[in-house]
């Protein structure tokens, strides 16, 4: 009966593994980007954005789960995040807020030449003016994407602005040659965040992403909300307290002038409103007697 020895581990391996297991330690975060489409550049720019905030490595999915095995439990629900270890992925050791983080990374987007099959990140517009290409074959292909096109000194224009693909559609291989000869750079490809371990939690990169000009408007409607209701029931705060005052004040006026009570405030207003009515009232006597 013969047994299978098992392979042994390579030294190269077990050295990136305990260096995985060191980040572990070291950082407290740690996020997992999708390397598919993303631009050397934009890894680049990335990196030197993080400096000093994060470090930024691209690993084998096989080790990173291997330094999960291997870390005796020190960073408990790291398991977490071996589903979404498929592919090829950056990852992200950090221990600044992995919310700022998100935002951040998010804002490193660039603009590609698409290729057939690509989906439409935005309405694609081929724009009026002097394509520079001379006339040929390509006229056909214009002309099968609904592009109005006239020759004009020698090269092809584009007659109007004409919209040639919606959000979402997928680029044809027509399309796709057009906007290559164009050089319209139209597909936006950003880093995606697959997901995030935060204090023992794996988060999805979908909830990573603060909507901020959402929040604050609902913040801006709450305050406002809130500062109305306690001006309707008069409860006094910091905010409400003086415009309060002044309603209360109004009110005590106006009450005080209704009923003709002298205060230091109203009698001023008092003797001029019994002076001009009794200058009506003589004035109606005067005009009677003269009858």
């Amino acid at each position: 009966m013969s047994s299978v020895m098992a392979r042994p581990i390579p030294e190269w391996k077990k050295k990136v593994v305990e260096e995985i297991k060191s980040y572990l330690r070291e950082y407290r975060y740690v996020l997992i980007a999708d390397l598919y489409k993303v631009r050397a550049t934009q890894l680049q720019e990335l990196r030197r954005a993080l400096r000093g905030k994060a470090l930024i490595k691209v690993l084998k999915n096989t080790l990173f789960s291997r330094a999960i095995d291997d870390q005796d439990g020190q960073k408990k629900g790291l398991d977490g995040l071996k589903p979404y270890l498929k592919g090829q992925n950056i990852f992200i050791f950090t221990n600044e807020n992995p919310f700022k983080m998100a935002r951040l990374i998010d804002q490193f987007k660039v603009k590609v030449l698409p290729s057939p099959g690509d989906v439409a990140t935005s309405d694609i517009v081929i724009p009026a003016g002097n394509t520079g290409l001379p006339p040929g074959p390509i006229i056909s292909t214009f002309s099968s994407l609904g592009v109005p096109t006239r020759i004009e000194g020698g090269s092809i224009w584009i007659a109007k602005d004409t919209l040639v693909a919606k959000k979402g559609d997928v680029i044809s291989h027509e399309l796709a040659y057009i906007l290559s000869k164009l050089d319209l750079k139209v597909l936006e490809l950003s880093i995606s965040l697959k997901a995030a371990y935060v204090d023992g939690v794996v988060i999805p990169g979908n909830q990573l992403k603060l909507d901020i000009e959402g929040t604050r408007k609902a913040i801006e409607e709450a305050y406002t909300a809130a500062f109305n209701l306690s001006l309707n029931i008069a409860y006094p705060t910091k905010e409400t307290t003086p415009l309060l005052v002044q309603m209360a004040y109004s009110r005590a006026l106006a009450l005080a002038l209704a009923v003709a009570y002298p205060t230091k405030e109203t009698i001023g207003f008092l003797l001029a409103r019994a002076e001009a009515e009794a200058k009506a009232l003589a004035s109606i006597l005067t005009e009677k007697a003269i009858r």
